[in-house]
């Protein structure tokens, strides 16, 4: 592994928790160059729903590579694309009654955000955008200017304007009434908020801590934000494409946002891939008023349609993930009833438990590694255990990591094998 510490920035994370050097995959598991497999309860934090190499998606990828079907593409019209969004708008918007026009933005959840957030000043005329407490939206300048973390922030090196960050859900523990701060500072008008031109939120906050917005306080926000004229943003990047059980994660709730923001798993395959998708009356760019090199990446567009044939023409997935979830809860709350200090939290195939104790969190995780399951832990102090396990993941194999979590747990609470 010296070349990698040897040439290899510092910024480099994930590698520090699991300092083995990964050579293959196959759906929930990786193996090492030592042949040691590792249950994967990390999915490429979201970017792998299907988990590795599925061999529905790998079979078209590779028949379309071998075809010297286009690879790169920029916003030019290809059958990829097209068979991509005519499968796009048959089995996942006109299901739900959607209706959406569909940018690619760039591969990354960055890009859509970004795009979403440039979108939203256009249309309304007006700089200012609210965001919420935890939230984290991507790394570049705009994303994190709606992003709460102080670590993160502080890597842009600039101040970072233009937005201001309201309560989410619950983070009151409930002793104040849902969106009491936020309408009064927009209804005051001494209160010197400027007049916000979106509001850009999570219905789950992954990074963040998985925290789950209640289905009401999410129609509660739909609703302020229509009485007050601002647009809408959810941000679907690491929710979306099933992880809570419904292609969307906002269709829990009902509400239709003005924008929204899709990456990580829309490729099925790992593939960077991001769309934006916009309410049409919204649709007011200029042609290449935002752009990218990468934004049209055809082999993306083969998996990312063959994954909504594979698994979005019926329910089966939708309703798999939220009975797995349910199992995921269950034990988490039989490990937080044995343990003090631990909280479940989560939604989904999205879960976590928090330790009152920050530090025991990422010593979870490290002991977790250790006997062969890989998780990350999130939070503003790193103090939520979280998994995100592909949603393919076999009964037998979520048992299996489930076993493991609860060692892993009880190594770090002294407090020895738990039933």
């Amino acid at each position: 592994m010296t070349v990698f510490e040897d040439l290899e920035s510092e910024v480099r994370s994930y590698c520090r928790n699991w300092p083995v050097v990964f050579d293959t995959a196959k759906g929930s598991r990786l193996t090492d160059v030592d042949g040691r497999s590792y249950l994967d309860f990390f999915a490429g934090a979201g970017a792998l729903n299907y988990g590795h190499n599925h061999p529905a998606l790998k079979k078209p990828l590779l028949d379309y590579l071998m075809r010297d079907g286009i690879t790169h593409g920029l916003d030019m019209y290809t059958r990829a694309k097209g068979e991509f969004l005519h499968t796009f708008e048959d089995v996942i918007l006109k299901p739900r009654g959607l209706d959406y026009k569909v940018q690619f933005p760039g591969p990354t959840g960055a890009n859509t955000v970004e795009s979403a957030l440039k979108l939203a000043r256009k249309i309304s005329g007006r700089e200012a955008m609210i965001n919420f407490t935890n939230a984290f939206h991507g790394m570049t300048l705009g994303a994190l200017s709606v992003t709460g973390n102080s670590m993160k922030r502080g890597g842009a090196g600039i101040p970072l304007v233009h937005a201001t960050p309201m309560p989410y859900d619950n983070y009151f523990d409930g002793t104040q009434p849902d969106f009491l701060w936020m309408e009064k500072l927009l209804t005051d008008s001494g209160s010197g908020l400027n007049e916000p031109a979106a509001v850009i939120v999570e219905t789950v906050q992954g990074e963040g801590g998985i925290n789950p917005a209640r289905v009401e306080w999410l129609q509660g926000l739909d609703a302020l934000c229509k009485k007050h004229g601002i647009l809408l943003i959810v941000d679907d990047v690491q929710m979306g494409i099933g992880r809570t059980g419904p292609f969307f994660s906002f269709e829990i709730a009902g509400i239709e946002p003005d924008i929204v923001c899709i990456s990580k798993s829309i490729s099925g395959y790992g593939l960077p891939m991001a769309l934006t998708l916009v309410k049409p009356e919204h649709d007011v760019w200029g042609p290449g008023e935002h752009n990218g090199t990468f934004r049209g990446h055809n082999p993306a567009f083969v998996t990312a349609t063959a994954a909504l044939k594979e698994f979005w023409t019926d329910d089966a997935l939708e309703r798999s993930t939220l009975a797995k979830g349910e199992r995921v809860h269950e034990v988490f709350t039989e490990i937080a009833a044995g343990t003090t200090g631990l909280l479940p939290k989560g939604r989904g195939l999205a879960r976590g438990l928090q330790f009152a104790q920050p530090e025991l969190a990422a010593k979870a995780c490290a002991a977790a590694f250790e006997r062969g399951l890989l998780m990350e832990t999130s939070g503003p102090e790193d103090e939520v255990m979280k998994i995100l396990p592909p949603l393919t993941v076999t009964d037998d194999e979520l048992e299996e990591g489930l076993a493991i979590v609860r060692e892993s747990v009880a190594a770090v609470t002294n407090q020895g094998a738990m039933a």
